[in-house]
């Protein structure tokens, strides 16, 4: 079933205790599409980028079955780009530099063969653009997931409540999740959110998992036990790029299944970090998103006996 992805296909300088790089590949939809590309052909992306921006990586992208008719290519200007530098503790990072470049205008024009889009990703973009996607759909999908972060909760509240009221799914870390409901528990904070509309809630806590709400229902999924992370940067794009990859390819949007899809998301999430920026997604091979996944249901697989 075809995916729609939007977001941002951009230029990231990262530094973490392990090392550091100059510009490399980077963006919300880079990652989304790339961890989506491995559970469904039909993925289609919409973004903006510079002229700066290498050929190579779009090809990368068609080469996993990314349909690139929707990424805008920007004559004389250059794309988005972030530098950021990680603590010792790889949870907190420093921005160094955020240049919008072509982003600050973005204007995401859905090509009439994305039409049919049955799932919508919309990757962390500015709460007015992430609107406008929705609206310019001729018919809504049957899914829509969003991702967003704490600076629109500070410079943009207003149009970023009016966007969560459209979505199905919202993503968000737990201090987001704080920041957004005004509650410490993330049980009260999951149902102050909910509230505001979505039917679905995802809490990234990093290395420590995820959890998903629904209602009075809730699931946790641990983060794989890793012996070194490299670069936590685009794990969370790559978490719901795997989820919502797993559902569009199920069909099935129930919270059982959604379940799934989170051990599938945090699988995907844990390639990312073993590599600077896109390059483990890039060369990941079926056989070994298999053998993860694998290792995912041991670690989760429990049987309580009785006393």
């Amino acid at each position: 079933m075809s995916l729609l992805v939007v977001g941002s296909v951009a230029f990231d300088a990262i530094e973490t205790p392990f090392g550091k790089t100059d510009k490399i590949v980077g963006g919300a939809a880079s990652y989304i599409s790339l961890a989506a590309s491995n559970f469904t052909n039909k993925t289609n992306l919409v973004a903006v980028v510079g002229e700066d921006f290498p050929d190579a990586f779009v090809q990368h992208l068609q080469n996993k079955g990314v349909n690139t008719d929707g990424l805008q290519i920007k004559k004389g200007e250059k794309s988005f780009f972030w530098s950021g530098k990680y603590h010792v503790d790889m949870n907190s990072r420093d921005t160094l530099v955020t240049e919008l470049n072509v982003l600050a205008n973005f204007d995401p024009i859905i090509p009439q063969s994305y039409q049919d889009c049955e799932y919508l990703m919309l990757g962390n973009l500015t709460p007015k653009v992430q609107q406008t996607v929705i609206e310019r759909l001729n018919k809504r999908p049957k899914l829509i997931v969003m991702d967003t972060m704490n600076f629109w909760m500070e410079v943009a509240l207003d149009d970023l409540k009016q966007t969560i009221k459209m979505v199905d799914v919202l993503t968000i870390n737990d201090e987001e999740a704080r920041q957004l409901s005004g509650e410490y528990s993330l049980v009260k904070a999951a149902a102050a959110i909910q509230a505001m509309g979505p039917k679905f809630l995802i809490i990234k806590k990093g290395e420590n998992g995820a959890l998903l709400f629904h209602g009075k229902e809730v699931f946790y999924a641990p983060a794989l036990p890793l012996e070194e992370v490299f670069d936590p940067t685009g794990a969370g794009d790559t978490f719901a790029g795997g989820f919502i990859g797993y559902l569009a390819k199920t069909g099935d949007i129930s919270f059982e299944n959604m379940k799934n899809a989170i051990i599938y998301g945090s699988a995907m999430a844990s390639f990312c970090v073993e590599k600077f920026g896109t390059e483990r997604l890039v060369n990941l091979t079926e056989e070994e998103m298999n053998t993860r996944i694998n290792v995912f249901r041991q670690l989760v697989k429990f049987n309580l006996t009785s006393v």
